[in-house]
């Protein structure tokens, strides 16, 4: 029973100018219907929700989510292997999540399937194509990635991608988007900010990164507000974009207009015309 890895949310203090960035450079599809609450975007595989910061909530990149076949299969596997995760269950306004759950070392996911009660937008929808632009990965820096590999691949079936022995990078497919679970240390950040073992960034795949970059700065000249977060130009985000750029499933690097850091690269199924 595989999973899916078919959402991921994002925290902001500006959710419905993120939901035109993402829209507008990416090409993913906006749900007809916007509440004021939050918005929803979708590559057509991945549904981005973009949620607005209440008091006390920490921004930007804030979890991922799981189709599965049988939520109930899951919660077997997690009592009988991981017994101190938990499971919740959600209020039925989330489009998503019917379950939330954690893995072993607290980083927090939702879990859904289909036909449960919650699930509606673009996430009850059978959409036939992927965008062209599309999400390819998703990176979670932790203290211990061998564990969380092996948790991933036990419970979701998630499938290892080869690896170097010495490389303490794992990743993960569902057969479309790869979970990259790389290690966290404190001494990474020496010259920089320190932040938490989190999720760190997502990564895109485009058609072409010439064309990607003529459009990225065609979005900026027509409208400097989605603008993306400089990268360089000040000492620490130098630090910090050299941990960000140890990622080997991107090229070219960026932050959306709030921070979440974005990689870049050409799509391995189409002809590299640049």
């Amino acid at each position: 029973m595989s999973a899916k890895l078919k959402h991921m949310a994002i925290v902001s203090n500006d959710f419905q100018r993120l939901g035109a960035f993402y829209a507008t450079l990416f090409g993913m599809r906006m749900a007809e219907t916007q509440a004021a609450r939050a918005v929803t975007v979708s590559d057509g595989y991945v549904g981005l929700n973009i949620n607005p910061r209440k008091a006390g909530r920490q921004a930007g990149l804030d979890h991922f989510g799981f189709e599965v076949e049988s939520v109930d299969e899951i919660a077997s596997r997690l009592r009988d292997d991981f017994p101190t995760v938990e499971l919740l269950k959600r209020p039925s306004n989330r489009p998503f999540a019917g379950i939330s759950t954690h893995d072993p070392l607290g980083n927090v996911f939702d879990l859904s399937q289909e036909g449960m009660e919650n699930r509606g937008g673009l996430y009850a929808e059978k959409i036939d194509a992927r965008n062209p632009r599309r999400i390819s990965h998703l990176q979670l820096r932790t203290v211990d990635p061998a564990l969380l590999a092996r948790f991933y691949a036990e419970v979701f079936d998630l499938t290892p991608l080869p690896r170097d022995p010495d490389d303490p990078t794992y990743s993960l497919t569902d057969g479309t988007v790869t979970l990259v679970v790389a290690p966290w240390k404190i001494s990474d950040f020496a010259g920089t900010g320190i932040e938490r073992p989190a999720l760190d960034h997502i990564g895109f795949e485009v058609e072409s990164l010439a064309q990607f970059e003529r459009d990225l700065d065609a979005m900026v000249a027509e409208n400097p507000g989605l603008a993306p977060s400089p990268l360089h130009g000040y000492a620490e985000g130098e630090v910090r974009y050299e941990l960000f750029a140890r990622c080997r499933h991107g090229s070219f690097h960026l932050a959306d207009p709030d921070g979440v850091l974005i990689d870049v690269s050409e799509r391995s199924d189409l002809p590299h015309a640049r």
